[in-house]
């Protein structure tokens, strides 16, 4: 127990400590921003910082902090340390800078940002790359709580259409579409901030139900500083690639531009981005505590949460929430983990129209041309909700943590220009290289080479984009743009 509450002063602290350096490193000033001088009523929209907050976390948290942090906790409490130091150091990191660099740019997605400080090959790859990735997201976060639909309702005694999960996908979907559609304060503005409440309420019900049952104990990261999983899976780098939104996500940076068209005033960044990912961070870091707590450790391992969790998220999820809070935990399941996610979904589709937007200049004033996106995106959608799930995630997870490396990548670009220290974002860049390049290696989704191959590999493939780096630091610094 001592390790979780350490952890989690860790993570208020570094808000409050890193987040700031961050902050000074990149300089906010009195600017106009996009959403005072632009202001269209649809995307552009000045929100109040509260808000502006709220409706960030639910934009990156989703069901990655419970599913991510849940499946990290299959490798024990080592995962505490996965989620506090990469929320500080190169999740906020990742979040600020993808924010903040799209805020300089009127609200630009981050495909059109990358191509800004990489060039115009790194562009196009990664406005390809951007629009499947959030596509594969809003999938998720439609599967997902349409299978936790299903099992809450059967598991009520409710039967028919409304356990069947296709009806809900469809429900979703449908509801997605709207909410892609129309104006961003319509929904997301008004409803959201209460969602994002829920979120919060649903993980202190989670740790208080933990700390006040006498038969859940914490373990301790010093008491079980081993690899804990009971299929023998290696920490590195599946772990890293496992937690993914409980401590730095690629796909936070193709949600930021979303609130970076929404901010009255740089030096919100600060607690709309930086403060939202670590608010994620301690939602992962409950529900990873969780995962070590509930369920039954054997010779070492995680044998009881494995049981769980081969059943299915949704079913895992469902457990938590029913073994800490009881009645009230089921009824939370449904608002926080079938409703977060389900904002996290649509944002991700509206995204995806934005990037295509930007992408081949369409103004979005119009609704026609708005509906011109929004069908083929969430067709796109609706046939990736055919494939199953746990295939979807995985893949999910990999483009999500290379998606980090780039945008990290990025930064550390834009800071070398600004003549600032890039290394603030040059070493996660380089760390997460060495993580998502690993998985490239070892995962049976991807390359299938083992560890004796993959390890090597990822670690020198990192060191030859850091020397890239290096060498681009060598030459004049270009003329800001």
């Amino acid at each position: 127990m001592i390790s979780f509450f350490l952890c989690l002063i860790l993570l208020i602290g570094g808000y409050f400590v890193y987040g700031k350096i961050v902050e000074n490193t990149f300089a906010p000033d009195d600017r106009e921003t996009s959403a005072v001088r632009i202001n269209d009523g649809v995307d552009y929209v000045v929100m109040p910082q509260w808000k502006l907050f709220l409706v960030q976390l639910l934009n990156i948290a989703g069901l990655g902090p419970i599913f991510g942090a849940l499946g990290g906790a299959q490798w024990g409490p080592i995962v505490f340390l996965w989620i506090t130091f990469g929320t500080i150091f190169a999740g906020g990191v990742h979040d600020y800078f993808s924010g903040m660099m799209s805020a300089r740019h009127d609200g630009a997605s981050i495909a059109e940002v990358c191509g800004i400080y990489l060039g115009p090959i790194m562009q196009n790859v990664m406005r390809v790359f951007c629009v499947v990735l959030l596509i594969m997201v809003g999938t998720v976060f439609a599967v997902g709580p349409a299978g936790l639909m299903k099992v809450l309702m059967a598991n009520n005694g409710m039967g028919g259409v409304l356990a069947n999960q296709m009806f809900w996908l469809i429900l979703f979907l449908v509801y997605y579409f709207i909410a892609t559609f129309i104006s961003i304060d319509k929904i997301i503005g008004k409803v959201y901030p209460i969602f994002g409440i829920c979120l919060i309420i649903m993980a202190i019900g989670v740790i208080i139900g933990i700390l006040t049952n006498p038969a859940y104990t914490i373990p301790e990261i010093w008491n079980n500083f081993h690899n804990m999983h009971s299929s023998g899976t290696p920490i590195w780098s599946v772990m890293f690639i496992t937690v993914a939104c409980g401590a730095i996500s690629g796909f936070h940076s193709m949600q930021s531009p979303v609130m970076a068209r929404c901010l009255k005033n740089e030096k919100q960044g600060h607690f709309v981005f930086y403060g939202a990912m670590v608010a994620e961070g301690v939602i992962a870091l409950v529900w990873a505590a969780a995962g070590c707590s509930l369920y039954e450790i054997s010779g070492g391992l995680t044998t009881g949460l494995a049981e769980i969790y081969a059943q299915g998220q949704s079913v895992a999820i469902y457990d938590v929430c029913q073994k800490t809070m009881g009645g009230i935990g089921i009824a939370l399941a449904m608002l926080g983990v079938v409703v977060c996610p389900v904002t996290s979904a649509d944002t991700a589709f509206r995204s995806a129209r934005l990037t295509v937007a930007d992408w081949f200049k369409i103004d979005q004033t119009k609704w026609q041309n708005r509906l011109k996106i929004c069908i083929p995106v969430l067709g796109a959608g609706a046939i990736l909700g055919y494939i199953n799930y746990t295939v979807i995630w995985r893949y999910f997870s990999w483009t999500n943590q290379t998606l980090a490396m780039i945008v990290l990548w990025t930064a550390s670009m834009y800071l070398f220009r600004e003549k600032k220290n890039y290394w603030l974002t040059a070493v996660p860049a380089t760390f997460m290289s060495a993580v998502s390049m690993t998985y490239f290696f070892y995962a049976g989704e991807c390359l299938n080479l083992g560890t004796t191959i993959a390890y090597p590999a990822g670690i020198i493939l990192a060191v030859v984009f850091l020397a890239i780096f290096i060498r681009a630091t060598k030459k004049p610094v270009p003329a800001a743009v």
